[in-house]
Parts: C-alpha cells; structure tokens; sequence
C-alpha cells in the first residue's frame, strides 16, 4: 500500500499559510524558512498530481482542491489534539467518559450547570446521562452500563461495592389534573382515601431488566396506566388519564396555573435517594464530579 502523503505535518502547514495569509508569515509561525514552506506544499502536489495554490495577482490562493484538503484536514487536526488530551489525562488518572444515570422521579434543576461547569475546567471528558427509574438505576451500576447514579432511591444494595451518599429529597405531589373527578375533592383526605382503589395510578415503568422491578408511590392496588419517563407522566396525568406522584419543581407552572390540583394524601416514601458509585472506578473525572453533585444536592 502506497503511503499517504498528506501528514500531520503538511495540514499544518496548510493550516498556518491560511491563517496568516502568506507562505512568510507561515514559515514564521512554524519556526521554519520560507523555502521549507513552499517545499512542503510543492512535494504535496507532485504527490497527489494537483495544483493546491494559484496566483492571483501578488498573491497565492487556495484552489477548490487545497481548500477541500484544508477544510478536512483541520478536522483531522482537531481529533489528533483531542486524542493527545485524552490520552495525557487517561495516562494519568483520567476517564475519557463518565455515563451518569439520572431517577426520573427526582428534580435537580441545576444539575446540567454543574455539568457544564465541570467540562469547563475538563473539557476532554464526554458526558453521557441517560434516564432511570426506580431499581433500574441500581441495577445499571452494577451491570457497568453507567459510572454515577443521581437520585436512585433506597435501600442501598449491600455488599455490591457502592459508595452512596444520601441526596435531599425531592417533593413529590400527588396530582391529577383539574378536569379528573377527584379534582372536586382535592382537600379532603378522607375521602380521597375511599375514592383512591377506584382510580388509575400513572406509573413510570422501572427501567431494571434483570433484577425484580419495584414501583414507588400510591400503592400497587387498583388500575394502572404505564409509561415510559417522567414526560410522559406528566402528559398523561394533565390529559385525565389517572393520579400520580410528580416532583414539584417539575410541575410548578401547572400547579401554579391549576391546570393539576395537589392532592390532601401525604404517603411518603420511607427511603431516601442517592448518589453512587463504585469504589473500584478511580477516575479522576467521576472523583470531582460526585464531590461536586455532593456539595450541590448533598443532604442538608
């Protein structure tokens, strides 16, 4: 196999003349003579058989080819810099990606800024957030599908390796929406409890698939309507289709709006939720980020 001609070296080149806009200044920047520059670019063409430059005037222009070979070429020139980065932090200590799962019954509405303030400060490492629910977060920490888990409730696994720190607990409401029949009698405990085993629970689907699924909340008597993440619970829940337990910051506006009624049940869950992760990961990457979710979200 013939060697490819166009080198890390030579789109660097190309790069420099573009950017200062003569082969002198290139040269300059590159810490070469002006005649070294124009050798490289020279040696290219006879290689590939085309021109790259033209004249124009006193000046020297790209042709369609050399600017397509500039264009791609910096994109080559951007994923060998962040390979080098990654491999330095990799080297020492360093994850090129942290997969985060996040319980959809819990609300951190400054999560994605403590996100994007650390990939500020480290901005080589990929974040990956996916949702989950109930038992599903457990169950993907421990298969290796994600490194952190935000928000999965308790109990915590025991002897599985976890380090888990207990997060504030998110409110969450019972509702259902202003048009449902126990609307009328939002306030008035008593009778929601008799009414309650004839109404459909909304119910998030627990994202376990290996280990026993568990559900949260109003109790698993009575009619159920299932769905898939939290944003379809709420949708569900506003169009009548049955009660449910929402965190209140995600709902505020439809509360404050009436477009859902809290009702007077005050069922709270016994366990509380958390961050984790295990011990054996020693990344760097996840070592900050969970000092700083902890600090953030940590219990008061």
């Amino acid at each position: 196999m013939a060697k490819n001609p166009i080198s890390i070296e030579v789109l660097e080149t190309l790069d420099a003349i573009d950017r200062r806009g003569s082969f002198a200044k290139a040269a300059e920047e590159l810490n070469k003579a002006t005649s070294a520059v124009s050798y490289a670019v020279q040696k290219l063409e006879d290689q590939l058989g085309i021109a790259l430059f033209q004249r124009q005037g006193r000046r020297s222009v790209l042709t369609s080819a050399g600017r397509l070979i500039l264009v791609e070429g910096r994109e080559i020139l951007q994923a060998t810099a962040r390979l080098a980065n990654k491999a330095k932090e990799v080297a020492t200590g360093w994850e090129p990606r942290i997969s985060i799962a996040v319980e959809c019954h819990q609300s951190y509405p400054a999560f994605f800024s403590v996100l994007g303030e650390f990939l500020k400060a480290h901005s080589t490492v990929e974040i990956d957030v996916c949702e989950s629910v109930l038992n599903g977060g457990w169950e993907a920490l421990e298969q290796g599908w994600v490194d952190l888990i935000v928000g999965s409730p308790g109990p915590v696994p025991l002897q599985k390796g976890y380090r888990a720190l207990p997060l504030a607990h998110a409110d969450l409401v019972p509702v259902v929406a202003y048009h449902h029949e126990l609307a009328n009698i939002a306030a008035n405990a008593e009778a929601l409890q008799g009414r309650l085993p004839e109404v459909r629970r909304v119910i998030t689907h627990d994202t376990s698939v290996v280990d026993i699924t568990r559900s949260a909340g109003l109790g698993s008597d009575g009619k159920h309507f299932y769905v898939q993440n939290i944003d379809q619970k709420v949708e569900a829940i506003v169009a009548g289709i049955g009660v449910g337990h929402l965190p209140r910051q995600r709902i505020e506006n439809q509360l404050n709006s009436g477009e859902l009624v809290e009702l007077a049940l005050y069922e709270h869950s016994t366990f509380g939720n958390y961050l984790a992760w295990k011990v054996s990961h020693k990344g760097q990457g996840l070592r900050l980020l969970t000092q700083r979710l902890a600090a953030v979200f940590g219990e008061v």
